[in-house]
């Protein structure tokens, strides 16, 4: 009786099944019933379709703006990834400095991140216009002729779009950071000191490791993130110039919604979310062993 009643207790198993039942009723029968168009020509609209078995993932396969779309996904989500940690490290290594204004910086620099992508997207491409606030800057303070169409020039589009996503989450990838370095213990930092480690010998063979994970958090959210992309893309430019900035969410988008090609789309839908899946578990994996080697 008293390993019965004192002893750890475990909730039946059963006890899962509401929550179970609630989760296949809202997410895995309309996701399972989804993914069925894919195989079928329905166009969104009508009642019939007919089955077309791999018809759209080979014409997927074919289609030139999908290759450009995964291409420009894939720079994408590499250039934010690679840019907006690099930022967030360096802004949560300043204000986890003694400096006075450090809880002020704190605020202004994640604030971005408080707001909706796109809002955040309606406001830069204002200022990105031709006849914008950045253009106005430039023409008072730099050279002339440093004016650009900094999103109707098929060459720049895309780096602006990179740009205003660093500027937006390069906030919340510094808070990230900046959690991790308030966990460091002080004994740490004086223990290098002891042995002589200042600088960038302390940030690369102290600092950095004890950040795995840390890193390993925001490297994930950057490059799902990153893949996924839509909002901004679709306010900032709407794919174009031409199609210099579609990504395979914005195409998704168009083949469902303009173009009434609804099976195509899920198919579309289908290979990003494998796509998304297979890149981020290998990407988790590395980076977990990578943690588990600096410790």
């Amino acid at each position: 009786m008293a390993q019965r009643f004192g002893g750890p207790r475990r909730a039946p198993a059963w006890f899962l099944v509401p929550a179970l039942g609630l989760y296949g009723f809202v997410v895995l029968v309309p996701s399972v019933q989804g993914a069925a168009f894919a195989f079928t020509d329905w166009d969104g609209l009508g009642p019939v379709s007919n089955f077309v078995g791999l018809d759209n993932f080979r014409e997927l396969v074919a289609d030139p703006v999908a290759r450009q779309g995964l291409r420009q996904t894939l720079i994408i989500a590499g250039a934010v990834t690679v840019i907006q940690n690099a930022v967030g490290l360096a802004f949560a290594l300043g204000v986890h400095s003694r400096i006075r204004s450090r809880n002020v910086l704190r605020v202004l620099l994640f604030a971005p991140a408080v707001l909706t992508p796109v809002v955040t997207a309606a406001l830069w491409k204002y200022m990105l216009a031709p006849e914008g606030a950045l253009n106005g800057l430039i023409a008072a303070v730099g050279p002339d002729g440093w004016q650009r169409n900094w999103l109707g020039d098929p060459t720049l589009a895309l780096c602006s779009v990179i740009g205003v996503i660093v500027w937006q989450f390069a906030g919340y990838s510094m808070v990230i950071f900046l959690a991790g370095l308030q966990a460091i213990p002080r004994e740490v930092y004086e223990a290098a000191a002891v042995n002589g480690a200042t600088g960038w010998r302390r940030f690369r063979h102290v600092v950095l490791p004890l950040l795995a994970p840390a890193m390993t958090i925001n490297l994930m959210l950057s490059v799902i993130g990153g893949l996924k992309l839509f909002d901004q893309v679709w306010v900032l430019t709407g794919g174009g110039p031409g199609t210099s900035t579609e990504t395979l969410s914005t195409l998704i988008y168009k083949n469902a919604f303009q173009f009434n090609e609804f099976g195509y789309s899920v198919a579309m839908a289908i290979v990003l979310t494998v796509f998304v899946a297979v890149i981020s578990s290998g990407q988790y994996r590395l980076l977990r062993r990578q943690e588990g080697a600096a410790r």
